[in-house]
């Protein structure tokens, strides 16, 4: 399939202008979370130990599974906007209670809360932004402004990255904590603001048949395994790049700048998915194995000059997870597109999960840079897949092609 832009269309219509604002300022307050990189810190110095931190990490994960469907099926039959809402408000409460009664209970349900918070907006978020913009003619837009959004919320991160230090530094937890929560207070302000024209399906009972319409439909069931293949691996990687930084040999006050490189390679991937929108599936293999390679031979070769290649598949890698969420949107029907955007979701949260444990293993065994030129081999597999199906595309339409051409 190729994803097309209409040419001449240098412009989002004005029906939908309000809809790019709120989507681009919801981006970047649910990514403007200062306590993002101290909460770890915090933990340690309550006196939690590594396993009860792990264990805190694993319950985040464990709620974020469970309510991934169930929390799309809800925005399926309600207002999509009102979980757009309640999700920065639950995350809210989460943060005021780490700061406030530091304690392995109250980073517990804080956590909770948290995982509930993303699960809400996880589907919803999608589903609302690609109809609305298919209501004012422009869904063709969707992966341009979905992949500008994405690059807001990276700047966003890096931004409450650098500022953490300074905050931290005259306020302690306190001040990070009180600025993460007005963040999140500020985005569920901002999600007031989305439009929202459908009507609701009402009732509950209408999940199980999207499920199950999804499951026959063979190009549907492809769109939604595609995201979690695209998604899984390198959205787990990025946890581990300060290590694979820091076993470059640079020193520790480097590694922040080297982790910048690298996720400027992430931005300017969302930034050129209005550009690739018209990638064939021959191209988004491309894509994906150029990507592998780069991700491979950047670890391996432990260098800090050759993270940039790094960088450059975690770019990739960006451009695809959003060309991969636009193919789903295109394909499923709007009253069950929530639905079916978290059961991808729930799809990426299980390889995120896998990822963890198979890393983990690698890294043991042969260190980080073996372990991130090992997780190149998924995406291999993918674009092998899909160079394949697009090869049996081809020789299908040629075959149609003879047999209308053959005399009867």
């Amino acid at each position: 399939m190729t994803l097309s832009t209409p040419p001449g269309r240098a412009h989002a219509p004005a029906g939908t202008r309000r809809l790019v604002r709120t989507l681009y300022a919801s981006a970047f307050c649910d990514e403007f979370v200062l306590l993002y990189p101290v909460y770890a810190l915090l933990f340690a110095d309550t006196g939690l130990s590594v396993w009860q931190t792990a264990s805190l990490f694993a319950l985040w994960s464990l709620t974020g599974v469970l309510l991934e469907v169930p929390s799309g099926a809800w925005a399926d039959a309600v207002s999509r906007r009102l979980l757009l809402i309640l999700g920065p408000l639950l995350t809210a409460a989460g943060f005021a209670l780490w700061v406030l009664v530091p304690s392995y209970g109250a980073f517990a349900l804080g956590f909770v809360l948290w995982g509930a918070g993303g699960a809400l907006g996880s589907g919803a978020l999608e589903a609302l932004v690609y109809d609305e913009l298919e209501r004012a003619g422009a869904a063709d837009r969707y992966a341009r402004v979905m992949g500008r959004a994405r690059a807001i919320g990276i700047a966003a991160t890096m931004s409450a990255m650098g500022l953490a230090g300074p905050v931290f530094a005259r306020g302690g937890y306190d001040a990070v904590g009180a600025a993460s929560v007005l963040a999140c207070l500020a985005g569920a302000g901002v999600a007031t603001r989305f439009p929202e024209h459908r009507t609701p399906s009402g009732g509950g009972e209408r999940w199980s048949a999207t499920l199950a319409d999804a499951r026959a439909d063979r190009s549907v069931r492809g769109a939604l395994l595609l995201v979690p293949a695209v998604t899984a691996v390198w959205g787990a990687l990025d946890e581990y790049t300060p290590l694979l930084a820091r076993d470059t040999g640079v020193a520790a006050e480097t590694v922040p700048w080297l982790l910048l490189v690298i996720w400027a390679g992430a931005t300017a991937g969302s930034l050129l998915a209005g550009a690739a929108e018209r990638l064939t599936t021959s191209g988004f293999a491309a894509l994906l194995t150029g990507s592998a390679l780069a991700l491979a031979v950047g670890a391996l070769a432990g260098t800090p000059g050759a993270l940039v290649l790094v960088a450059l598949a975690f770019g990739g890698f960006q451009l695809a997870t959003v060309l991969a969420d636009a193919r789903l949107q295109q394909r499923v029907d709007d009253t069950g597109r929530a639905t079916l955007t978290s059961v991808a979701g729930l799809g990426s949260e299980l390889g995120n999960l896998a990822t963890y444990g198979a890393y983990a293993a690698a890294a043991t065994a042969w260190g980080h840079g073996t372990a991130f030129a090992l997780s190149a081999v998924p995406y291999l597999v993918t674009a092998l897949v899909l160079a394949g199906a697009a090869r049996t595309t081809v020789a299908a339409a040629r075959a149609r092609r003879g047999s209308r051409r053959s005399p009867s």
